[in-house]
């Protein structure tokens, strides 16, 4: 996303062809393979920048994008109609340089378009070697199952991936969307999992942010809803990564890497510095008593139908349910 840099974009970073270059090969020697993306980050300019940056490359990792959003005043110019899915597609491959897309996104729900039409489209894709494998992007459970039983109706490609928001400073997908993936074989890509840089450590309690940070009641993507948790949550990271001589970020990352159904996360860091920092998180594996640790100052309430679930219901319960309700049962 902070490819370009341009628009709302630029928030996260400003980065030309030659500092992803750099990026880029960082992450390779790293054992990188996958490059996410969008059509509407920075107007297109992330898809051509990454497409320059990959050069001959680009046939050695897999390139994900997305479609969805606004690219254009027009009526057609969003959604998930087979119009501006075809026509986003086509201009993806245009900007990346490339012939295929190795997985290619739904970017957000679309409830105005059949699921119909919008799954006959990518399948169209796939079909037509255009596009390798698909998958969605922040759908709720209902819509995401909704989505899978409707390929399976009509026949066509299913989802093979969920790219989501999962966080120690928000863990609502444990809910519904992590289950759902482990029942029915979905990758998780999880995006955002330092919380856009509010568990990186520079936010304290009772310590001023950095000059330029927001104020957390600024903040959107996450929002905040209770200051304190968020605190007592980043107090837990920083000590951990102190113990260990690595920072509260790294614990953070290797918090949600090893949470059920996680495939891989999504980092995007404005410096090298940063990328470095968050890359040599992969070799970091937590204690059993640290993600304890972790899991109560971050704990959410147990929402119904899960707590009676938790009460009546122990004695029947399949992998699924336990990545949720495993560690509210006794013993």
């Amino acid at each position: 996303m902070g490819f370009g840099g341009s628009g709302w974009a630029a928030a996260v970073g400003q980065i030309d062809v030659e500092g992803a270059r750099r990026q880029i090969g960082l992450a390779r020697d790293a054992g990188v393979n996958l490059f996410d993306t969008a059509d509407v980050y920075s107007g297109g300019a992330s898809e051509e920048i990454l497409g320059q940056a990959l050069g001959r490359d680009r046939q050695d990792v897999l390139v994900a994008t997305k479609v969805r959003m606004p690219m254009g005043e027009g009526p057609n110019d969003a959604g998930l109609s087979r119009h501006h899915i075809i026509r986003g597609a086509e201009a993806s491959l245009r900007r990346l340089g490339t012939d295929y897309i190795d997985l290619y996104q739904v970017h957000e729900w679309d409830g105005q378009t059949p699921l119909e039409e919008t799954l006959h489209a990518l399948h169209h894709l796939v079909e037509s070697g255009k596009v390798r494998y698909i998958g969605c992007s922040n759908y709720a459970a209902w819509q995401l199952m909704k989505a899978l039983w409707t390929s399976e109706r009509e026949g066509v490609s299913r989802f093979v991936s969920q790219q989501v928001y999962y966080s120690l400073q928000a863990r609502d997908i444990e809910n519904e969307l992590v289950p759902l993936s482990v029942d029915q074989g979905l990758g998780i890509l999880v995006w955002s999992p330092i919380a856009g840089g509010l568990l990186s450590g520079k936010y304290r309690r009772g310590v001023d942010a950095p000059p330029g940070s927001r104020h957390l009641g600024e903040w959107s993507e996450p929002p905040v809803h209770d200051e304190e948790k968020l605190y007592d949550t980043i107090e837990e990271l920083v000590a951990i990564g102190s113990d260990r001589g690595v920072s509260a970020a790294q614990v953070a990352l290797a918090y949600i890497q090893g949470k059920a159904g996680v495939t891989s996360v999504i980092v995007g860091a404005r410096t090298e510095a940063q990328l470095a920092d968050n890359l040599a998180s992969a070799d970091l594996t937590l204690s059993a008593e640290e993600i304890t640790r972790l899991d109560k100052v971050s704990a959410q309430p147990l929402p119904y139908p899960y707590w009676h679930q938790a009460n009546t219901s122990s004695d029947r319960l399949s992998a699924a349910d336990l990545t949720l309700l495993g560690r509210h049962l006794p013993g």
